[in-house]
C-alpha cells in the first residue's frame, strides 16, 4: 500500500457515496442494538424497496451521542430522528420521499440537531461516530483514514511523530494524565531488543461506556493510533487488552485488524517500509484492578492480574521485560487527527494545562444521557444543565461524580469549576477516564459512598493488606452508617482509614478507593451527622425518611 494507492480507494469510495443522493444512518452501537435499531434498519431497508426509492441507502453507523433517545437515525442532510421503531420507517421516508415529503413527521420522532447538546460539542475522537460503517475500511479511508500513519511512515522520523505529540500537549486519556508525549519519548528511548505497544481497554467504571463506543464507532481510528506510536517508539507487537464483556466492539476490532492486514496497513513491512507491527487481542475476564498497567501487563502473560512495585515502570521493562508503551482508547484515538493537523493545532483547544477535547459519559440523573465530547475547561453547570438538559421530573441537582470509583462526589457549589485535570483534583475528585454520573436530591451520599467502596473491596485483587482490609473495614463502617446503628467514634475510624488506605496502598485502586468517602464527608458532612446523631436519612434512601418515618 502506497500513498497514491491509499488515494485511490478514497477516491473511489467518495465517488460511490457522492451516487447516493440520501443516506440514511442507523446507529447499531451497542446502545441502540439494546432497543433493536438492527430491526429499524432492516424495516427501513425494507420500505424502500418497496416504494422503489433510488438513489437513497440505509447503513449501520456507530454511536450518535444521544443515547436517551435511542434508536436514533440521521441522514446524510443534516436531518436527524430519535426512539425510532421498525413501525416508523414509513414516517422516516415520508420526509425526503418525493411523493410524501410534504407530510408531517410525527412528534415522537422530531430530534433536532440544533440544540446545546450537540452545538456545544467539538468532536475529533468522535469526528466519524454515527458518520461512518465501523465495519468497512474504505469508508474510514475516505475520511482520511491512515493519511495520518503514511505521513509518519513516508514524510517524519520517529523523533518528528514524538515531538509534534510532545508539542499537541496531549494527556493520558486514561485517567492518570500523564504527558502522551513523555511517556513515549522514554519508550523510544529505552534499551530493549523487542518493545511493545498496548491499548488498555479494559474500561471497568461503573456507568462508563466512552471506549466501548470509540471500538464499536470508529476501530480503526484506534488501530491508526497505535500504529503511529509503535513507529514512533519502535515497537513491533502490540495487544489490545479488552474487557469479554464488550463482545460487539471485539467482533468490530477483530474484523478491523482483518481487514487493515488484507491491505497491508498491518502486519510485516507495512506500505513497502521496514516498519512490521503485528496486532493481537488479549480478553479481559473483567477484574477492575487490570486497569492498572502492571497488572494489565501481567493478565496478557498469563498470571494472576496483580499489580506490582513501580519502579521500573513499564517504559522501561514491561511485557515480557522488555520496554512498553501502555495508552487508552481515547488517547490513540487522538493521535492522527493530531499528526494531520499539527500538534499546534490540538495545543489550540482546551485550557492551558489540559489541551484537546475529552469524552465523557454522562450518566444519571440527566434528561439527555450520552456519549459527549467538550473541549478541556468547559464547566460542569454547562455539562449538566446545558448539555445534559438538565434534571428531570423537577427535581434539585445534588452532585456529579466524576472518575468512576476512584473519583469524587462534587456538590452544587463546585458547578462553576472548568473540567480540567488540576481542578478535579483540587476539588477532591479526578478526571479519570470520562465517567460523570448526575445525582438529585433523591440521592443519599453516605449510600453513594458505601456503594462505591462496594465495588472497590469487590474488585481489589488482595496483593496488599491497604487495600484488601481497609476497604473491607471502610465498607463495614459505612454499612453500619447507613443502618443507623454507627457512633461519632465510627466516623473518626472512618477518616483514618480514608487517610492511611490513600497513602500505603500498592496501586492506583487502593490509592484512589477512598475519594468518594472524602469527597461527601467533606461536602455532605450534614448527611452523615444525620445518619449518626439523628438516626435518619434526609434522602430517605436508607430505612428512615426525612420525617424520621419508616420508609
Amino acid at each position: 500500500m502506497t500513498p497514491d494507492e491509499l488515494e485511490q480507494i478514497a477516491e473511489k469510495e467518495r465517488a460511490a457515496q457522492s451516487e447516493c443522493a440520501t443516506e440514511l444512518r442507523v446507529c447499531v452501537a451497542a446502545g441502540c442494538l439494546s432497543c433493536q435499531s438492527d430491526k429499524v434498519k432492516d424495516a427501513l431497508d425494507a420500505e424502500i424497496r418497496q416504494r422503489g426509492i433510488g438513489g437513497c441507502r440505509v447503513k449501520g453507523v456507530g454511536c450518535m451521542g444521544l443515547c436517551a433517545e435511542g434508536p436514533l437515525v440521521s441522514t446524510s442532510k443534516g436531518k436527524m430522528y430519535k426512539l425510532v421503531q421498525p413501525s416508523d420507517a414509513g414516517a422516516v421516508l415520508d420526509t425526503f420521499d418525493p411523493g410524501t415529503q410534504d407530510k408531517i413527521l410525527p412528534a415522537h420522532l422530531h430530534c433536532p440537531t440544533d440544540t446545546p447538546f450537540f452545538q456545544s460539542q467539538q468532536k475529533i475522537v468522535l469526528e466519524n461516530s454515527g458518520i461512518i460503517d465501523p465495519e468497512r475500511i474504505e469508508e474510514y479511508i475516505a475520511r482520511d483514514g491512515y493519511s495520518a500513519l503514511m505521513k509518519a511512515l513516508t514524510e517524519m522520523t520517529p523523533q518528528e511523530v514524538i515531538a509534534e505529540i510532545t508539542a499537541s500537549g496531549l494527556r493520558g486519556r486514561g485517567g492518570a494524565g500523564y504527558p502522551t508525549g513523555l511517556k513515549w519519548s522514554t519508550v523510544a528511548k529505552a534499551a530493549g531488543a523487542k518493545k511493545f505497544v498496548i491499548c488498555n481497554a479494559d474500561e471497568g467504571d461503573p456507568g462508563a461506556f466512552m471506549d466501548r463506543s470509540v471500538l464499536e464507532s470508529d476501530p480503526h481510528r484506534v488501530l491508526e493510533g497505535m500504529l503511529i506510536a509503535a513507529c514512533a517508539v519502535g515497537a513491533q507487537e502490540g495487544y489490545i487488552y479488552v474487557r469479554a464483556e464488550y463482545p460487539l466492539a471485539i467482533k468490530r476490532l477483530r474484523t478491523a485488524i482483518r481487514q487493515a492486514e488484507r491491505l497491508g496497513l498491518l502486519g510485516a513491512n507495512i506500505c513497502g517500509t521496514r516498519f512490521s507491527l503485528h496486532l493481537d487481542l488479549r480478553l479481559g475476564a473483567g477484574a477492575f484492578v487490570c486497569g492498572e498497567e502492571t497488572a494489565l501487563i501481567a493478565s496478557i502473560e498469563g498470571q494472576r492480574g496483580t499489580p506490582r512495585a513501580r519502579p521500573p515502570y513499564p517504559a522501561i521493562s514491561g511485557l515480557m521485560g522488555g520496554p512498553t508503551l501502555i495508552n487508552n482508547v481515547e488517547t490513540y484515538a487522538n493521535v492522527a487527527p493530531i499528526l494531520r493537523k499539527g500538534g499546534a493545532w490540538y495545543a489550540g483547544i482546551g485550557t492551558e494545562k489540559s489541551k484537546g477535547t475529552k469524552v465523557f459519559a454522562l450518566a444519571g440523573r440527566v434528561k439527555n444521557t450520552g456519549l459527549v465530547e467538550v473541549p478541556m475547561g468547559i464547566t460542569l453547570r454547562r455539562m449538566v444543565f446545558e448539555i445534559g438538559g438538565g434534571i428531570p421530573e423537577g427535581r434539585q441537582f445534588k452532585a456529579v461524580q466524576t472518575g468512576g470509583p476512584s473519583g469524587g462526589c462534587l456538590p452544587e457549589a463546585a458547578l462553576d469549576m472548568p473540567i480540567e485535570y488540576e481542578s478535579l483534583a483540587k476539588a477532591g475528585s479526578i478526571m479519570g477516564s470520562g465517567g460523570m454520573i448526575v445525582m438529585d436530591e433523591s440521592s443519599c451520599m453516605v449510600d453513594v459512598a458505601r456503594y462505591f467502596m462496594d465495588f472497590c473491596m469487590t474488585e481489589s485483587c488482595g496483593k496488599c493488606v491497604p487495600c484488601r482490609v481497609g476497604t473491607y473495614q471502610m465498607h463495614r463502617i459505612l454499612t453500619a452508617i447507613t443502618n443507623m446503628t454507627a457512633t461519632p467514634k465510627d466516623l473518626a475510624m472512618l477518616e483514618e482509614l480514608c487517610d492511611l488506605v490513600k497513602h500505603t496502598s500498592l496501586c492506583g485502586l487502593g490509592q484512589s478507593a477512598p475519594n468518594p468517602v472524602i469527597s461527601t464527608l467533606k461536602s455532605f458532612a450534614a448527611e452523615y451527622k444525620a445518619h449518626i446523631e439523628e438516626h435518619r436519612c434526609p434522602a430517605g434512601v436508607c430505612g428512615i425518611d426525612a420525617e424520621g418515618d419508616k420508609a
